[in-house]
């Protein structure tokens, strides 16, 4: 079990990230939980005296302020959970495609300058670990997810070649890819969504996974071999999409 560790966790203040916070909080492990909404995380910190809210905005802060305040609040870090993230759908028939922009800042670069922003601290634990919540979305192609999916297939290739450059500075890399999660993003979905978990099943389960430094978790492995499967018949994807 995970316990005695000084853990980040973006994207804290709902969803996967809060759940897992309050999981890890609970194990005995000092919780750093960022994200925007400030109210958000000081009623997740009423849950744990473990927990330390630090309000952050991936989308306009950069690695530099993120590194100080990091320094500020502690020594080290043990592990950094990177589960800030947002999701909008393009309309191709609209002028505005702007979403691709804003959806790649937050889940692609903001990602990267909290990975860099904490990069120093993790160097000064015996042995670091970066976990990277990507999506399974990034498997198969859907409608109107051209930049959600792009945002999290260019993480998730981002996260697997950093696993060998951080190789000689003894960093493990994880990449979480989960299926459909109820959360407030996925609450405003119009879809049907198979195998959906609660974000509390997820959080077990990515819990779970960190604690082996697996390289690559992906769940539920139902809706995984389905992917698989359908990516390999684009054509008969292709006319279930119409």
């Amino acid at each position: 079990m995970i316990t005695n560790e000084i853990i980040w966790i973006t994207g804290a203040s709902s969803g996967i990230g809060y759940q897992v916070a309050k999981q890890l909080a609970n194990q005995g492990n000092k919780v750093i939980a960022s994200g925007r909404n400030r109210q958000a995380l000081d009623e997740l910190a009423q849950h744990s005296d473990n927990i330390l809210p630090f309000v952050c905005d991936l989308l306009t802060d950069n690695s530099e302020s993120i590194e100080h305040t990091l320094t500020d609040l502690t020594p080290h870090l043990n592990r950094v959970i990177l589960s800030a993230g947002d999701c909008q759908y393009l309309d191709v028939n609209s002028s505005d495609w702007s979403c691709i922009q804003h959806i790649m800042d937050i889940n692609f670069h903001g990602s990267i300058r909290a990975i860099q922003g904490s990069l120093s601290l993790l160097e000064k634990s015996n042995k670091g670990h970066i976990v990277g919540i990507t999506s399974m979305a990034s498997m198969t192609p859907f409608t109107q997810a051209e930049a959600y999916g792009a945002s999290k297939a260019a993480f998730s290739y981002f996260l697997s070649s950093l696993r060998i450059d951080l190789k000689q500075k003894n960093i493990d890399v994880t990449d979480v890819m989960p299926g459909f999660i109820d959360t407030p993003l996925t609450q405003k979905n119009d879809f049907n969504m198979p195998f959906l978990l609660t974000a509390n099943e997820a959080s077990q389960r990515i819990v779970k996974a960190i604690e082996k430094r697996s390289y690559k978790v992906i769940f539920p492995r139902r809706l995984h071999w389905l992917f698989k499967i359908l990516s390999c018949m684009p054509k008969l994807w292709l006319s279930l999409n119409k």
